[in-house]
């Protein structure tokens, strides 16, 4: 009986850690959990997925930053700009998805994604109708480089003149931001109606949306979840010169595919950017308890094309490429001199950093990121970070421009970010949980076989003392003598 215990409790211990090694090594636990997680990352109408993707939950803020210039006349005599950075001006954003259609039997999603911004006063440094700021007078700038060397640059002039124009302005934070009617403009408009005539960083912005948008719903790939086919009815862009700088790659931003991997590029489309980009692994690290991996833009994406050849597509015209770091979007903003770069051109060439003093770089401010977890994709902390910069030069056309340097003038950033609220943190926590207990299994199955493979060993080791106790007995005379 003894010996048919034992030998049961060793097989037991064999077999559990045997086939605990196995079920690690086949990863079929863990295949599972992937399987659930690639099933339940679509979207589907009535799924939480699609009601997480429709209306995401966690709040989204939009802090404005201006650039005030300090020393306006020097500047136009040929000094270096002094500038001083006021802000945050802080506003909620609202940016729920609206008049979502199905389409080609659930493998596709349209939808429009209008944003609203209320203005938070407890988050800001002040009220955005009455702060003022100087700076550079954008619709100016763009009217004389509209017009010089054309029939129309005296017409510029005489118009600079009767309106007191010039290249710089002082304006409120909410003219800037929304929009104000710019007399220059408005009589552009009379022979140009094309030409709005109100001017602002984010006319026309605040509940609107900026197209429509036809997403895949990884009904049929996962990792196809949400990514962006068409904008505006159009599969690629049409303002840079190679085809693949028009491309349209990745997602909106706010979702992406489960299962990320740090090997993995993230693809990411902004019709802020005009452009589509991707961000790399940085670090790994915890949101709210959830471990995440840590994306940030890669230093090609904005690389002279010294660096990265591909970036040549994005100069515009052919050749005119401004630097490391900066991107000329004028193609896109009607010919205004806009470039976008990081805040306070962040990683950018060091001559944009030089040229204006008050510029001071700083990751932890100015750099944009994604915080996502791996497993499902979700984003848990994100930071986009943009910088709009004014393309000044002195123009012999205009006496405006002065003896001003050539220079890419900072005007404002925007710092757009967005935090997991307690509620879907926890719950993603739960979820979180219940597929490590389901992936641990195969380590609970070899903690018992090495449990009964314990208890195995001590009951051999017992069973040989016994019998070599009782074998000394049995050697023992059977009459002892005094």
């Amino acid at each position: 009986m003894k010996s048919l215990c034992l030998v049961t409790v060793g097989v037991l211990a064999m077999t559990l850690l045997i086939a605990s090694i196995s079920l690690l090594v086949a990863h079929v636990f863990q295949t599972v959990v992937d399987l659930q997680v690639k099933q339940g990352t679509v979207l589907k109408n009535g799924t939480e997925t699609f009601e997480a993707w429709e209306d995401p939950p966690p709040p989204v803020y939009m802090q404005f930053y201006f650039f005030n210039v300090t020393n306006p006349l020097e500047v136009l005599q040929g000094a270096t700009p002094l500038v001083e950075e006021i802000g945050p001006y802080t506003y909620r954003e609202y940016r729920p998805r609206v008049h979502v259609q199905f389409l080609d039997n659930g493998t596709k999603v349209s939808a429009l994604n209008p944003k609203t911004y209320v203005f938070e006063p407890q988050k800001s440094v002040g009220d955005p109708e009455v702060d003022l700021i100087r700076t550079v007078n954008i619709p100016a700038v763009t009217a004389m480089e509209w017009t010089r060397s054309t029939p129309m640059q005296f017409a510029t002039e005489v118009l600079l003149l009767l309106y007191q124009e010039s290249l710089f302005t002082v304006r409120s934070v909410h003219e800037l931001l929304w929009g104000y009617r710019d007399r220059l403009l408005a009589t552009i408009h009379v022979l140009h109606p094309e030409i709005d005539p109100v001017f602002g960083l984010f006319n026309k912005m605040n509940g609107t949306d900026d197209g429509e948008y036809v997403f895949l719903s990884g009904e049929t790939n996962y990792l196809n979840f949400s990514r962006i086919v068409e904008w505006k009815g159009k599969e690629s862009l049409s303002w840079w010169t190679t085809e693949a700088c028009n491309m349209i790659n990745g997602t909106d931003g706010t979702s992406f595919h489960p299962l990320i991997s740090k090997d993995e590029n993230i693809y990411i489309f902004s019709s802020d950017f005009c452009r589509s980009l991707f961000l790399v692994y940085d670090s790994s690290g915890a949101v709210a308890g959830v471990p995440t991996f840590r994306f940030v833009p890669s230093s090609m994406v904005f690389a002279n094309t010294s660096v990265n050849p591909a970036n040549a597509g994005f100069c515009v015209p052919a050749g005119n490429c401004p630097g490391t770091g900066v991107l000329n979007v004028s193609v896109c903003k009607q010919g205004a001199p806009i470039f976008l770069s990081a805040p306070h051109f962040y990683q950018a060439d060091p001559k944009f950093v030089e040229d204006i003093e008050g510029m001071h770089p700083r990751k932890e401010y100015h750099e944009t990121f994604l915080d996502i977890n791996p497993l499902t994709g979700l984003v848990l902390q994100a930071a986009k970070r943009m910088q709009v910069n004014v393309h000044v030069r002195k123009l012999p056309e205009f006496f405006e421009t002065g003896n001003i340097r050539t220079l890419i003038f900072p005007v404002m950033y925007i710092n757009e970010s967005v935090l997991i609220d307690e509620a879907s943190a926890s719950k993603l926590r739960h979820v979180l949980l219940e597929a490590s207990v389901v992936t641990g299994i195969p380590f609970v199955i070899m903690a018992l076989g090495i449990v009964f493979g314990i208890v195995f060993i001590v009951l051999v080791c017992r069973s040989q003392r016994t019998s070599e106790e009782s074998t000394e007995e049995e050697r023992s005379p059977l009459i002892r003598t005094s």
